[in-house]
């Protein structure tokens, strides 16, 4: 008897008749023979309604208490999810991140799991039932309930999984695998067969929606199997692995976008040692992401120092930015919203000439300009005005002709 860990998205659990689909594949799981552990995600936009709820109760909720009604979402999903499997006389019994053992950190909003304790899970496998868990939740020493952020019932999977030591997770969503790029932007975008856990974090970080980062990560330190697939049909999905993938005629492996950016600039920075280090450490004690950071060359001891976050954290940035400028004694602080990045990843880009100036060159020729440019080992991202970023997307799937299939894949 081999234990199977599935994860349901949103989408999939969205009504009373999805459920009951979702439940009838669990049920024949069961039925040939296989352990369940099933993470559940809220349904459709729950969280999205809950947000919007508190934000009428009050302009700043705390963060706390968002933690807690934010994961009445997951708890209603799988609750819902035991009764269709107790309507198919399947046992079955739902727990929250808490009663599964899932312990975190204690930064609401963005916690991190740090420690699995799945007893409870093993004795209700044991006793044949299907256990099923709320995804994007924990709690932590205080007894404090927390959410995982957006995505996060991914990375809760893929935890238990290592916990319990599966080889396999199974993530199930509204579509059938990773694809080159996001085809409700390009139509063209080519289903992936595999793809390896470096390249896929990569795409995750940059903008793909289709896996929680912290999700890719657990599976690349626990040897954990990630297979994406669609709950709604049953086509084979994308292997995400830790092997040599099976497509190498293209060094390009995929193209990731996102349109919620925002830049910030510090005018006339002195250029002298912990200036950087004292702006970018007041935004992570605020638990602000910084991704692309560029520093121009000084001039007469002064410096401009530019970077981005997500859109959603720009206007809480913007205070701290501006509280730290006075102290270093900046000249000012600029904020832009309205931008997006284009970034495109594959293993093998840095030590094959020729994919920047690629890259570069197919945006000039479409009339779209690049703001700010930011490299990585495996890959290289441009950060362009938000209204170009599709088309910037649709141009380098073209330039690097990425709808071909690797020879010998169907």
């Amino acid at each position: 008897m081999s234990l199977i860990v599935q994860k349901y998205g949103g989408t999939s659990v969205a009504d009373a008749e999805r459920i009951r689909s979702v439940a009838a594949r669990i049920a024949a799981r069961h039925r040939a023979g296989d352990q369940l552990l099933v993470v559940v995600s809220a349904m459709g936009d729950t969280t999205d309604r809950l947000q919007a709820l508190a934000r009428e109760i009050s302009e700043h909720p705390e963060a706390r208490e968002l933690d807690l009604l934010f994961s009445t979402g997951e708890t209603v999903s799988m609750t819902l999810l035991a009764m269709a499997l107790h309507a198919l006389d399947v046992e079955a019994v739902s727990l929250s991140g808490a009663q599964a053992g899932l312990r975190t950190d204690t930064t609401h909003g963005q916690a991190r799991i740090v420690k699995v304790a799945p007893e409870r899970i093993q004795q209700e496998l044991e006793r044949g039932r299907v256990v099923i868990v709320a995804g994007f939740q924990g709690i932590t020493e205080e007894l404090d309930v927390t959410t995982l952020g957006r995505g996060g019932s991914d990375t809760t999977a893929v935890a238990l999984a290592a916990g319990l030591g599966a080889g396999r997770c199974e993530i199930y969503t509204d579509v059938d695998g990773v694809y080159t790029a996001d085809p409700r932007v390009e139509p063209k975008a080519r289903k992936l067969r595999d793809i390896s856990y470096e390249e896929m974090l990569e795409l995750a970080a940059v903008g793909a929606k289709v896996l929680h980062p912290r999700a890719v990560e657990l599976g690349a330190v626990y040897g954990i199997e990630i297979v994406v697939a669609s709950s709604f049909t049953e086509e084979p999905g994308t292997l995400i692995h830790g092997g040599v993938t099976m497509e190498q005629f293209n060094k390009v492996r995929g193209i990731a976008h996102d349109l919620d950016v925002a830049k910030v600039t510090v005018r006339a920075v002195p250029d002298q040692p912990g200036i950087a280090a004292t702006i970018f450490e007041a935004l992570a004690e605020h638990q602000i992401s910084v991704d692309t950071i560029v520093q121009n060359a000084s001039v007469e001891r002064l410096t401009d120092v530019t970077f981005t976050v997500a859109g959603d954290d720009l206007r809480k940035a913007t205070p701290i930015v501006e509280q730290v400028a006075k102290k270093i004694r900046a000249a000012e602080v600029v904020a832009e919203e309205g931008l997006g990045k284009i970034s495109i990843v594959g293993t093998g880009m840095q030590t094959a000439p020729g994919y920047a100036a690629r890259m570069f060159r197919a945006l000039s020729d479409a009339g779209i300009n690049i703001d700010m440019i930011s490299t990585g080992e495996i890959r290289i991202t441009c950060i362009v005005h938000r209204s170009d970023v599709e088309d910037a997307l649709r141009t380098l799937h073209k330039t690097f002709e990425l709808e071909k299939a690797a020879a010998g894949e169907l």
